[in-house]
């Protein structure tokens, strides 16, 4: 799949965690949407090198 391609899928999120996630999305000067795919690309990421340095650290 292309980089630039986009996936639908509907997110269920209590009334309290959108707003939280609003309010920090308006703070960053994105959309809701863009915020939470920001937020878990950079979890994605974090996870990789967290994996990775684990790998090292038994090999």
């Amino acid at each position: 799949m292309k980089e630039q391609e986009k996936k639908q899928i509907p997110l269920r999120l209590s009334s309290s965690l959108y707003n939280d996630l609003a309010k920090w999305a308006e703070d960053d000067f994105r959309s809701i949407n863009g915020q939470i795919e920001f937020l878990l690309t950079e979890c994605v990421k974090k996870r990789k090198r967290t994996k990775a340095s684990k790998e090292d650290k038994t090999n």
